[in-house]
């Protein structure tokens, strides 16, 4: 079954703690297009001045770069990975002003935003400016992009989740391999988004939740096309969790 995209917040919502991912029985999924995600957002009110903010949050390792890029392809909009505005391991919650005032403030007034991504490998800011129109969807990807100060402007929110091992996994083939330093980063920073989300309701609250687990069934799925129905484009859908089964 393939719905508009958009739930009645409070109908999803999963446990993010460690050992306690998604329970797949007591969970209906289907398998969703983009496309009609990308039209459900089209749809909504605009909240951020005239742009529509989406903003796809879930911890670390879970699919959120990989829903957003392919979200963004739909639509046609601009990413912003708040990633790119961390000061460093330690400004893993507390990098929110620098986003407000460099990207969120001035798209709120109907302006360009600019940033200098943060360079992880020399620990500090830098590189080309990246800009930012105020487009008439503005995507927002990372953890904590969903967090309750910014709510009220969101004209949809996405939780990815994935269970830990697999989140696990992915974080250390991806930033920086199996270091006793890196692993003690990584650590604190799990248990850290963790916190977060209980705390926030994350999941809860989100209209979409996704399962990042399916990322390479999806892209195979879709690469393969479905039967009598010709090749499907790469990444055109993806699995969408539902904490009660959709009419």
């Amino acid at each position: 079954m393939t719905g508009d995209g958009g739930a009645v917040r409070g109908e999803e919502g999963a446990a993010t703690r460690r050992g306690s991912a998604t329970d797949r029985e007591r969970c209906a999924t289907t398998w969703e297009r983009f496309a009609d995600l990308a039209a459900a957002i089209r749809a909504r009110p605009a909240r951020l001045g005239a742009s529509r903010l989406v903003a796809i949050d879930g911890p670390s390792g879970a699919g959120k770069t990989w829903f957003a890029d392919r979200l963004a392809e739909t639509l046609g909009a601009p990413v912003v990975h708040t990633d790119d505005l961390l000061d460093g391991w330690d400004d893993q919650f507390t990098f929110w002003d620098r986003l407000e005032t460099r990207v969120l403030a001035p798209l709120r007034r109907g302006e360009t935003a600019r940033y200098r991504r943060y360079l992880w490998h020399r620990g500090q800011f830098g590189g080309a400016p990246v800009l930012v129109e105020p487009a008439p969807v503005v995507l927002m990807e990372g953890v904590s992009s969903a967090r309750g100060v910014i709510r009220g402007e969101l004209s949809l929110t996405v939780f990815v989740c994935a269970p830990p091992d697999l989140r696990l996994r992915r974080a250390l083939g991806r930033d920086g391999g199996d270091g006793v330093a890196f692993r003690a980063y990584l650590e604190r920073w799990r248990l850290r988004e963790d916190e977060h989300f209980v705390t926030e309701g994350t999941a809860d609250y989100a209209d979409v939740l996704v399962n990042g687990a399916a990322e390479r069934v999806a892209e195979e799925r879709d690469g393969a096309g479905e039967p009598g129905g010709g090749a499907a484009e790469h990444g055109a859908r993806y699995e969408r969790i539902w904490r009660r089964p959709p009419e």
